[in-house]
């Protein structure tokens, strides 16, 4: 797709040389290191195409529900900033999104616009579907920074309807980047082992979550945090033969998976009852991928015990591995009442997504 093409680089002179300055930094640069929270877009547009078509737009692209959720939470934390107010602070922020069309003569758009030189202009009038900029460590180290333009706003519109996916998970693979360098930079070796020699897969679970059960085919940890400062996390593994196609139906999956947890997981393993499954109220979200060569289905739902005595979010992902004839399921589930999940789900997809059910280093299970 052109909008992510390097050569767009030269559509931009001021731009253009950061790109430039970037590639020859070393380690003794003097830009400072990019601040922002997990998940945080700084979104730079004048107020009126904020409030307008465009606005709705980019809101539906970063601010869209997560699936399965018991309430409404968005994907990511967007700010809106003037670009009046782009202050030398504001630009050390983490992912910052520039926002504006050539043909917008209100003085906030302006100032993004003068960033652009004349050649740009004319080169995006001759080519409507070039739209977008990727920057990285523009004003700062570690930076994120992406340019949305077009000649007017109905062009621009349609670029973000036809490439909504893409400018999404340009940041959703970006922040569980930065979120894999912090959780994994410490990981359980026991836990990690035990997945080894129960499963046959290789796993990375930070250091900081616990073993809550292991047997053959089955493994529970599990971060507990009793302040109420953070996030209570459960991550559970569980493999099986792969025999047949049905297996990987969303109705077989959601069985599966509370067949699994009614066995293994409980809110109190003192009280029988207390088993976990899924709360039916809200429809699950169903999405199927390939991950290492493996057809995976993932699975965003909401969970409760079987007493009604807690609920929460979780995320799981069924992956066969046809090589081995065996199928993976993986879930993490979070329980923190009346607050955010979206933080928790990130660090569980970043966990998850570091599953390797191919590995070789085991003879399986």
């Amino acid at each position: 797709m052109k909008a992510f093409s390097t050569i767009i680089i030269a559509l931009f002179m001021g731009i253009a040389l950061s790109s430039c300055d970037s590639e020859i930094m070393s380690s003794n640069s003097t830009k400072p290191k990019a601040r922002g929270i997990i998940g945080e877009i700084f979104m730079v547009i004048d107020s009126v195409k904020w409030a307008g078509p465009v606005g709705d737009e980019l809101r539906k692209i970063y601010q869209s529900d997560l699936p399965g959720m018991i309430r409404s939470e968005s994907k990511f934390s967007l700010t809106r900033i003037d670009p009046s107010e782009m202050n030398r602070m504001l630009k050390t922020s983490t992912n910052i999104i520039y926002v504006t069309t050539f043909d917008d003569k209100r003085s906030s758009s302006q100032i993004i616009n003068a960033q652009f030189s004349k050649e740009s202009k004319e080169k995006a009038l001759n080519d409507p579907s070039i739209f977008s900029l990727r920057m990285e460590d523009e004003f700062a180290i570690g930076q994120e920074v992406l340019y949305l333009f077009g000649n007017n706003e109905e062009e621009l519109i349609s670029n973000l309807q036809k490439n909504g996916d893409r400018l999404q998970n340009l940041f959703e693979v970006r922040e569980r980047k930065r979120l894999e360098k912090i959780l994994l930079f410490r990981k359980n070796s026991e836990a990690n082992s035990l997945a080894e020699s129960n499963l046959g897969i290789e796993i990375n679970v930070p250091a900081s979550y616990q073993i809550a059960k292991s047997e053959k085919n089955f493994l529970w940890v599990r971060q507990i945090t009793p302040s109420g400062n953070r996030a209570d996390i459960s991550l559970f593994f569980h493999v099986e033969d792969y025999v047949s196609e049905e297996q990987t139906f969303p109705e077989n999956i959601l069985k599966l998976r509370d067949s699994v947890a009614r066995q293994h997981v409980f809110g109190d393993p003192e009280i029988p009852e207390s088993y976990v499954i899924t709360e039916k109220q809200i429809i699950p979200a169903f999405r199927n991928m390939v991950i290492n060569d493996n057809f995976t289905t993932e699975i965003r739902a909401s969970w409760r015990t079987n007493n009604l005595s807690m609920g929460g979010s979780y995320l799981g992902y069924l992956m066969i591995d046809k090589e081995k004839g065996k199928l993976y399921y993986i879930e993490g589930f979070v329980y923190y009442p009346n607050e955010v999940h979206r933080d928790a789900l990130r660090e569980i997809e970043t966990i998850l997504l570091n599953t390797n059910v191919s590995w070789k280093g085991a003879q399986g299970v």
